[in-house]
C-alpha cells in the first residue's frame, strides 16, 4: 500500500512519484515492468533479424513490435505529462534516450532500413540502478561521479603531462627509427608511443634498431606508473567523500535524481525539492 503522503497528493503528484521515482511499491512496480518490458522488445527485434525465424513469424513480430512502440510511446507521453517542467525533461538525457527509443519504429514505416535502431532501448536499462532499492549503487554512482568532477584539474594536468611525453617521445622514435622500420611519420610515431604508454602495444609498429628498444622499454615501465596516478586521485577523492542516504527523489525543475533522503533543495539548481515519500 502506498504511504499516506502519497496518497493526498494529486493524480499528476502521484504519477510524477511513480514513474520518475522508485522509493515507493508502486514506483518499483513500474519500473520493474518497463525493465521487463524492454527486454522482450529488444528480443523481438532480435529475433526478428534472424531470416528463417522473421519468414515464418514475421507478422507476429512486427504486431508485437507496434505494441511494446505503442506502450513506450504513451509512457513517454505520460512523463511529459506529469513533470513539472516538462522542456527540461525532453532536453534531459532521460528524456532523449526515452524519445530515442520510440522513434526508429515510426521512421522504420519510411525508411525501413532503420528498424535494427530499435535496439537503443537497451540504454533505457540505466534505469536499473533506480529499481529494486538499490540505493547504495545509486549512492556509489553519485559518489564516483563527485569523486570524478572534483578530480578533473588534476586529472587535466596529468592527461597534459602525459601528451607532452608522448609527443616528444614519439618525435624522438620518428628520428631514431624513421620510415625504414615503420615510423612514417610523427603522427604514426606518436600514436605508436600512445599505444605503447598505455601498454595496449597492438604491435603493427616495432623499433628495430638497439636505441629504438631501449626507449620503448623505457616508456613501457613508464606506462606501469602512469596507470596507477590517476586511480590514486580518484580514489583520494573518493576516500574524503562522505557517506548519505542517496535517494531516487527527483528534482521537478531540473529532472535530476542523486539526492539525499535528508536534502530540502536540488544540488544542481538549487530549487525545493519534493517530500521525500518511502514505503
Amino acid at each position: 500500500m502506498m504511504s499516506d503522503q502519497l496518497a493526498k497528493k494529486t493524480l499528476k503528484e502521484k504519477l510524477f512519484v511513480i514513474i520518475f521515482e522508485a522509493d515507493t511499491r508502486a514506483g518499483q512496480l513500474f519500473d520493474k515492468t518497463l525493465i521487463y518490458l524492454i527486454l522482450l522488445s529488444l528480443v523481438v527485434v532480435v529475433v526478428d533479424s534472424i531470416e528463417s525465424i522473421s519468414a515464418e513469424f514475421h507478422f507476429s513480430l512486427t504486431v508485437l513490435e507496434w505494441f511494446f512502440t505503442i506502450i513506450f510511446s504513451l509512457e513517454y507521453i505520460a512523463r511529459v505529462y506529469c513533470a513539472q517542467n516538462r522542456m527540461q525533461y525532453i532536453k534531459s538525457f532521460y528524456g532523449i534516450i526515452d524519445l530515442v527509443a520510440i522513434l526508429p519504429t515510426y521512421l522504420a514505416m519510411l525508411f525501413p532500413e532503420l528498424h535494427a535502431l530499435i535496439d537503443v532501448r537497451v540504454l533505457r536499462l540505466i534505469r536499473i540502478f533506480r529499481i529494486f532499492k538499490l540505493t547504495e549503487y545509486v549512492a556509489e554512482y553519485v559518489h564516483l561521479g563527485a569523486a570524478l568532477a572534483a578530480s578533473r584539474r588534476k586529472i587535466f594536468v596529468f592527461l597534459s603531462g602525459v601528451l607532452m611525453i608522448v609527443m616528444v617521445l614519439g618525435t624522438l622514435m620518428y628520428v631514431v627509427e624513421g620510415p625504414a622500420n615503420g615510423f612514417t611519420s610523427i603522427p604514426t610515431s606518436i600514436y605508436w608511443a600512445i599505444s605503447t604508454m598505455t601498454t595496449v602495444g597492438f604491435g603493427d609498429i616495432t623499433p628495430k634498431t638497439d636505441l629504438g628498444r631501449f626507449i620503448t622499454s623505457i616508456m613501457m615501465l613508464m606506462g606501469w606508473g602512469t596507470l596507477a596516478v590517476p586511480t590514486g586521485i580518484v580514489t583520494a577523492e573518493l576516500a574524503s567523500s562522505r557517506t548519505e542516504q542517496i535517494t531516487t527523489r527527483t528534482c521537478k525543475e531540473c529532472m535530476s535524481e542523486g539526492h539525499a533522503a535528508t536534502d530540502q533543495y536540488c544540488r544542481h539548481c538549487g530549487a525545493k525539492l519534493p517530500d521525500y515519500i518511502h514505503d
